[in-house]
């Protein structure tokens, strides 16, 4: 989440230059002349110890199949943007990287920084919205969703004879009565509030089910029309009900304090991805068999959706490009379901065809949470579940929703109600100023 990273790297060839011939001459033992391995530089943001050692398994094998030896240089994925930028303003660019902002890989691709991988990426069938193709080129090749959805309890429900909601209505209804009071004082919803990635991620699904947008097709800001206004504020007022069944310090909640929370059965229901359910797996088993999952509802019941979310690698303009998208390819069909494995259901496949494959299925978090991979799965099957994030509004990618983003307009428009009781009407006129500075800049 909503979440950058950078590029490729540098491939060196490394000649050995001897006195052969002299030593020849004098009738000593001629030297062993061994090829040098060539080097692809790899930059990797998935920090995760099964995440990194399936990518080195893969560079191992690779570099005895092919002589080309993959370097994996690993780190938080908040700091890979700004490695890979520094690799190439150093003059030792990676051939390989990770990025997880559109932003970024549009900016380096404008810049002339990446190579197109559209050949490699037309190899596959992919979910819809997660390829963003700059110029006609595609130049990422996306591994992963983190769609954003809910979780909520499915034995608390039960218990309540309560019925998964289908409107914000419902939902308040679910969340004020799952509330408990006293010692083991439970609350009945929890998101983030604060100026941060994590709301821009997991808070605002019921506006997007709102079919509420920010741009139009020619970049027009319609956020700013009435008919969007109206529906924010109707969200706005809504968020303020919702808001009296969390728990307080929110401002200050990232995404950890979320898995938290619900592992500690102090929420009933919760945004993420399928890392919550490796969550529970590990820190609350009590509770891995007891959640359900449900995209965002809007006021209706008519439309529904999740937050977008995506990870994917890049190849740099670099001398060894042309062994890296080898390697790409390679690694795609050898090693890819290994790599999404170190992740099992927090690493949605963006690829259709992995949905179908027996290697893929038969890891034992996936196959132990079928019904759950069935929804993730269905997601992109529906029509009328809405996938959006202020990030990737927009007809095409573009820096104008980025700078959204990264100006905190919709958190902070959610500040504004929740903690100083502004009207929603003032809430969403602030939040358009907010905007419209953000992108004149």
């Amino acid at each position: 989440m909503t979440q950058g990273t950078r590029r490729p790297g540098v491939g060196r060839r490394t000649l050995i230059a001897g006195g052969t011939a002299a030593a020849a001459y004098a009738g000593l033992p001629m030297p062993a002349v061994h090829a040098q391995v060539r080097e692809l530089r790899f930059l990797n943001a998935e920090p995760g110890i099964d995440s990194v050692r399936a990518l080195r398994v893969a560079a191992a094998q690779y570099e005895r199949e092919r002589r080309v030896k993959v370097v994996i240089d690993t780190v938080p994925p908040g700091d890979a943007y700004t490695r890979m930028v520094s690799a190439i303003r150093g003059g030792r660019p990676y051939d390989i990287g990770t990025l997880i902002f559109v932003a970024h890989v549009l900016t380096l691709a404008n810049e002339g920084q990446l190579t197109p991988i559209t050949e490699l990426v037309n190899k596959h069938q992919w979910g819809k919205r997660i390829l963003f193709p700059i110029n006609g080129q595609q130049y990422w090749y996306m591994y992963d969703y983190n769609l954003c959805w809910l979780f909520y309890r499915k034995d608390i429900y039960d218990q309540l004879k309560l019925e998964p909601p289908k409107t914000w209505a419902q939902l308040l209804e679910n969340s004020r009565k799952t509330m408990t009071e006293g010692a083991t004082r439970r609350f009945g919803y929890t998101t983030p509030i604060g100026s941060n990635d994590a709301t821009n991620w997991m808070s605002i699904g019921h506006l997007w089910a709102e079919d509420v947008k920010l741009f139009d097709d020619n970049w027009t800001l319609v956020f700013d029309t009435p008919e969007m206004r109206r529906k924010t504020a109707a969200w706005l007022d809504f968020f303020g009900e919702l808001y009296k069944t969390m728990p307080p310090g929110l401002t200050q909640v990232t995404f950890g304090n979320i898995l938290a929370q619900f592992a500690a059965e102090q929420a009933v229901h919760a945004p993420y991805a399928g890392r919550m359910i490796e969550f529970l797996e590990q820190r609350a088993p009590q509770l891995a068999d007891k959640y359900g999952m449900m995209p965002y509802p809007d006021s209706s019941g008519a439309r529904a959706a999740v937050n977008h979310g995506y990870d994917g690698w890049v190849v740099g303009k670099t001398p060894m490009a042309e062994e890296a998208v080898r390697f790409l390819e390679w690694f795609s069909d050898a090693h890819y379901i290994n790599f999404l494995h170190s992740a099992p259901l927090h690493m949605q496949p963006p690829r259709l065809d992995v949905y179908d494959d027996a290697r893929w299925r038969a890891h034992p978090l996936i196959e132990k949470h079928a019904e759950a991979v069935k929804v993730m799965q269905g997601f992109l099957e529906d029509p009328n579940i809405i996938i959006r994030s202020i990030d990737t509004d927009g007809p095409a990618p573009d820096l104008r929703p980025a700078k959204i983003f990264e100006a905190w307009s919709v958190p902070e428009m959610i500040q504004n109600k929740v903690l100083r009781n502004m009207p929603s009407d003032a809430c969403v006129e602030q939040a358009v100023q907010s905007m419209r500075r953000a992108i004149a800049t």
